[in-house]
Parts: C-alpha cells; sequence; structure tokens
C-alpha cells in the first residue's frame, strides 16, 4: 500500500484528541517517553528490531488479557454475567494495547503519531481488535474443557496482537520515501 494516500499532514482535533485520550486511553506522551527509554536501553537497535522488542513486550500481556477473558467461567453461579462485562472490559484493553502499539511502531519508523493519517489506522486496529474479541469465542465452538478454554482465548489473542504488531512493521518500516514530520526527528535522535 502506498503510504502517500494515507498521510494528510494535519494535526488531530481537540474531539478527536480528547475521545482517544479519555475513552480509549491513549497516552501518546508516555508513548513517546517508552520509545526513548527503549532506544537508551538498545541504542544499536535498527528501528525494525526496536518495533519488535516492542511487539515482544506486548504478547505476555495479551496472552495474560485473553487468558483473563475466560476466568469467569471458573466461578459456577455468577460466570455467565462476569464473562459478559470480562470480554467488554478485556476488549478495550486489547485495543487501548494495540493502539498503543501501533503509534510506537509508527513513531520508530518516523511517523508523526499527531497526523490525521493515524486515525485511519487506529480505525483498522479497533476493527481488528474487535475482530480478534471474537477468537475469545473459538475455544467454545471447539467445546474444549474449561482450562483448555483460557489457554486458547489467551493465545488466539496473542497471536492477533503479534500479527497486528508484525503488519504495523511492513507497513511503516516497508515505505519507500521517509516521512518528513515532527516526531522523525523524536524516533531519529538517540535518547
Amino acid at each position: 500500500m502506498n503510504n502517500e494516500l494515507v498521510r494528510a499532514d494535519h494535526p488531530w482535533g481537540l474531539a478527536t484528541e480528547k475521545f482517544f485520550y479519555f475513552f480509549m486511553g491513549l497516552r501518546k506522551g508516555e508513548i513517546r517517553k517508552q520509545l526513548s527509554m527503549m532506544k537508551a536501553r538498545y541504542p544499536d537497535d535498527d528501528p525494525h528490531t526496536l518495533a519488535r522488542r516492542f511487539v515482544a513486550a506486548q504478547v505476555p500481556l495479551s496472552l495474560l488479557g485473553g487468558t483473563l477473558l475466560h476466568a469467569p467461567m471458573f466461578v459456577p453461579t455468577v460466570g455467565p454475567v462476569l464473562k459478559l462485562l470480562g470480554i467488554g472490559v478485556g476488549a478495550s484493553v486489547m485495543i487501548r494495547l494495540n493502539m498503543t502499539l501501533l503509534m510506537q511502531i509508527a513513531l520508530i519508523f518516523g511517523y508523526d503519531i499527531d497526523d490525521r493519517a493515524r486515525l485511519k489506522e487506529m480505525a483498522a486496529i479497533i476493527a481488528a481488535s474487535g475482530l480478534a474479541g471474537g477468537t475469545t469465542l473459538l475455544p467454545h465452538l471447539l467445546q474444549l474443557a474449561p482450562r483448555y478454554k483460557a489457554l486458547a482465548g489467551g493465545a488466539a489473542v496473542m497471536t492477533v496482537s503479534q500479527l497486528l504488531g508484525e503488519a504495523a512493521i511492513q507497513y511503516y518500516g516497508g515505505a519507500v520515501e521517509k516521512p518528513n514530520t515532527a516526531d522523525a526527528q523524536v524516533a531519529t535522535t538517540p535518547a
């Protein structure tokens, strides 16, 4: 995909910024700090290696989040009600984790995370994370034992997060032309 088609070079509006900050939990200042910390910790890493470190750091969180979605089934009387609540909360957490990962990878490769072009990419992450939430039904369809349902659900969510991370690395890291953005300086200067 040609990245020029999605680059708008316009900052997010205030309402959009508030939506992603308050409702979706996206903290762009923290994303910048995390990148600076990782660049200081691994100064010899190229952008692809550094991006894969961020993906690898998310893997255990995704596994845990996907597994916890199935934890309510171990409480017999209120398990089904808690399961519905767990799916909503778990999906929200997974969306935040995946959006943060996308922004981290975009920043690593020099893209401006305040650019409106990121909104389309965030919408794609929300949709993909929503579909990943559906993978929690897979263990039920396979009629696995309860203890295996949690592990299979966690593995499915973890796999989706890894695939999203790799797709972001290919998308941002495979660009023919380097973006000319304000955050490109943050991404390329040593911490």
